[in-house]
């Protein structure tokens, strides 16, 4: 299969933002720990906007329900384009990250269900599903021409699912009530969104001021808003002519550098700000901490690895283009990236006992360390030794 350009260029621009993005987290890190770190949680926490209209929020909210919808919109649009045409477009390959998505969640609850259970840490036990999909997709884009692009599509789209469904359970298990008529008035949209699809409306603009009331009754209907950036991204068409530029392509040029040289840093910023406190190290060998790094660390990379044995084994489904199952085994981990949306799962699990989402903050982010460079040296190990094969085969045939 080929990929399309489009991809490659948000690849290479994930590669180049990795870096900008692993030096916002340090700094982030760092500002939390020093004198001006309660200046910088009040800045975080100050409110902005128009309150006449219900649009007043923190500034984090903004950055996690605001800029961060964009970056689900751009993902959004990529991943339909594979699936229209490229590397999803067989029901074997797009198939595959949903039994994979599957897998990576329902392991790591059962791990630290298995720690857990019988304790007041249980209602805890959606921590370890989720993944950051904004840092797993940087630091895969960061490997370059290091592993397949058909994995790096693979990992995108285990993202998106995974996410949708840590956004699913959030609104049924982790939210104090949902608001129908707005998620009435959302189905009414995307009804809208749909149609001007089918009528090949060709201008994106007739679908983002939709989708920008699309993101507003879904942010106050108690579903997490980012799920819109998605939805819209579905309704673009992009199966127009190739020689013609579609508005899914017109989007996507338009949104590549805000995303990867904006958006994501500042998301890095204000996300990765976790104070260290004594006693914050003891928590990591709790039954608590366990089941949160063990989840997220062996839990995704065997419900991952296993589901997608089980859907390949079986004929459903079949691997990435030119990728083998160490490769997998390296996305796995990359998946048990928790970060953003597993610390937000432990502040809604925990709310009142600061010191409980401290402990659960701490062991998520130790977690997504050892998964995210685990995951990336073995990614980075498996093209070397292919190469190694390959060169050694090559002296072997020219010798005799």
């Amino acid at each position: 299969m080929v990929l399309t350009s489009y991809f490659k260029k948000f690849f290479s621009s994930s590669e180049t933002s990795g870096i900008l993005l692993i030096m916002c987290v340090l700094v982030s890190l760092f500002i939390a720990n020093s004198s001006i770190a309660e200046s910088f949680q009040n800045l975080l926490h100050s409110y902005v906007g128009i309150e006449s209209i219900d649009l007043k929020f923190s500034v984090s909210h903004w950055i996690n329900d605001g800029l961060m919808t964009v970056f689900f919109l751009l993902v959004g649009l990529e991943i339909k384009r594979e699936v229209i045409e490229g590397e999803l477009s067989t029901i074997k390959s797009a198939s595959l990250p949903l039994f994979a998505a599957i897998g990576g969640m329902i392991v790591p609850a059962i791990i630290y269900f298995i720690f857990n259970h019988n304790t007041p840490y249980a209602k805890g036990w959606a921590i370890p599903m989720a993944t950051d999909i904004a840092f797993s997709l940087a630091i895969v884009g960061m490997l370059g021409k290091s592993i397949p692009p058909s994995v790096k599509i693979f990992l995108a789209a285990l993202a998106i699912v995974d996410d949708l469904g840590a956004i699913l359970i959030i609104a049924f298990f982790y939210t104090d009530s949902l608001h129908w008529i707005n998620l009435g008035i959302c189905a009414g949209i995307i009804l809208i969104l749909i149609l001007f699809n089918y009528l090949n409306f060709k201008n994106y603009f007739y679908y983002l001021i939709p989708g920008a009331f699309l993101w507003y009754f879904m942010i106050h209907s108690g579903i997490h808003a980012t799920i819109a950036g998605v939805i819209l991204a579905f309704t673009i068409p992009t199966n127009i002519p190739a020689d013609v530029p579609s508005p899914l392509e017109k989007l996507e040029s338009k949104l590549q550098l805000p995303v990867s040289f904006f958006i994501m840093p500042i998301f890095a910023l204000s996300n990765t700000n976790i104070t260290f406190h004594p006693g914050m190290i003891d928590g990591l060998f709790t039954n608590f901490g366990a089941g949160i790094i063990l989840g997220l660390v062996l839990g995704k990379v065997i419900g991952i690895n296993l589901f997608s044995w089980l859907a390949v084994k079986f004929g459903f489904s079949e691997l990435p283009y030119k990728s083998d199952w160490k490769q997998m085994g390296g996305i796995g981990l990359l998946a048990g990236i928790g970060f953003t949306m597993s610390i937000f799962i432990a502040l809604l699990s925990f709310k009142g006992h600061p010191n409980i989402q401290d402990e659960g903050k701490f062991a998520v982010l130790v977690a997504s360390l050892i998964a995210g460079f685990s995951g990336y040296l073995i990614l980075k190990y498996s093209k070397r030794k292919k190469l190694v094969l390959s060169d050694y085969r090559k002296q072997y045939h020219e010798r005799f």
